[in-house]
Parts: structure tokens; C-alpha cells; sequence
């Protein structure tokens, strides 16, 4: 899978013709401070396709991202940051979930983004839950995994916890994943073709 090009397009809060304009989506969702937007910016090769912020939390839009002029990347906001207020989380939980079942999209693909140190979330296994009773398609993508030591038994105990998930080993710091990854989503949504950009 080649990306050929990538660029922000608008963000959202709610219902919105691009969500439903027949191009084929991606979705990454994951808690706050997971490292989306660099997974993204790794993926993409644009180290500022995605602003990275220096405070977990900042993102609260559904953003898009043209990719190859025929799909979207879209980039959910990050859950569970713990300074916003419960309000705050809430709404947010709320936005994803809408995202995920209700808004429409008719081609999606999930890439759930969780970090490997930490490991998985109340939101992780919520998330899980969600896609697996839609029967919407996912992967695991277990990043930070440059920080694991040793990273073959962690992966193991992972992957033994969520077995009916594939899991993605990741890095944006070595860059470890990039091309399983794109190769993974593109198969996960075999509708996209994303080696022939649609120019017009």
C-alpha cells in the first residue's frame, strides 16, 4: 500500500455530509496521549500532517484526512484524559460511539490504537466490544513498543487477553509497523485501492 499523498481536510463535531460522501474510511481511535497523531504522521511520511500537541487531550473534532484523493483517514478524539471534566469525557465518549454506529459511514475500518507500556484500557475493551458486536473491522495497533522489554512475551500476553483481535506491533520512534500496518487496513477494507489516486 502506498500513500501518495495526505491533507487535513475539515473536523467535525456532529452530523456532516463528508461522513457519508461514499469514499471509503479508516478510523484511528485510542485514549489520549496513545500517540495518534504522530502514528498518523508516520503512516503519512508528513511529520506535521497531524499536530502533535503537547498536552494529551487538546483534540476534540472528528478530523479528516484525504488520503491518495480517494479515502479518508479519520482521527478520532482521544479518550479518557484525565484534567477534562467528566462532562467533557462524556461527550466525547458519546461522539466516538455516534461515529462508530450511528453516523452513517458506509465503508469503515478501525484502527485501534492502544499503548503497549501501559496496556489495555476500560476504553480499550470498550471499544473492542463496540467493533466486535458491529461487526466492524479492526486492528490492534500496539504502539510505543520500542519501550517494551522483552517485547515477545508481552505481545504474547496481549494478544492472549484480546485473541479474537490482530494485533499490529508499532513504533513512530523507529518506525517499526509503518508498512504491516497500511498493508493490514488495506486488507481489513479491500474496496480501497490506494495505489491508483483518483485525480479528478
Amino acid at each position: 500500500m502506498m500513500i501518495r499523498s495526505a491533507r487535513f481536510i475539515k473536523g467535525i463535531r456532529g452530523t456532516d455530509d463528508i461522513v457519508t460522501d461514499g469514499r471509503k474510511q479508516i478510523a484511528f481511535v485510542g485514549r489520549s496521549n496513545v500517540g495518534k497523531s504522530s502514528l498518523l504522521n508516520a503512516l503519512t511520511l508528513q511529520n506535521e500532517l497531524a499536530r502533535v500537541g503537547k498536552k494529551p487531550g487538546k483534540t476534540t473534532e472528528i478530523n479528516f484526512y484525504l488520503i491518495n484523493n480517494e479515502f479518508y483517514f479519520v482521527d478520532l478524539p482521544g479518550y479518557g484524559y484525565a484534567r477534562t471534566s467528566h462532562d467533557e469525557r462524556e461527550k466525547i465518549r458519546k461522539m466516538i460511539l455516534w461515529y462508530l454506529t450511528r453516523s452513517g459511514v458506509e465503508s469503515l475500518t478501525v484502527a485501534l490504537a492502544i499503548d503497549s507500556v501501559v496496556g489495555l484500557t476500560g476504553f480499550d475493551r470498550e471499544m473492542i466490544q463496540v467493533l466486535t458486536a458491529g461487526g466492524i473491522p479492526f486492528v490492534v495497533i500496539a504502539n510505543k513498543i520500542d519501550k517494551l522489554k522483552p517485547v515477545q512475551w508481552q505481545l504474547s500476553a496481549l494478544q492472549n487477553e484480546i485473541p479474537e483481535a490482530e494485533i499490529i506491533p508499532f513504533s513512530t520512534k523507529t518506525k517499526q509497523g509503518v508498512d504491516a500496518l497500511l498493508e493490514r487496513l488495506y486488507k481489513k477494507n479491500p474496496k480501497v485501492n490506494p495505489r491508483i489516486p483518483n485525480n479528478s
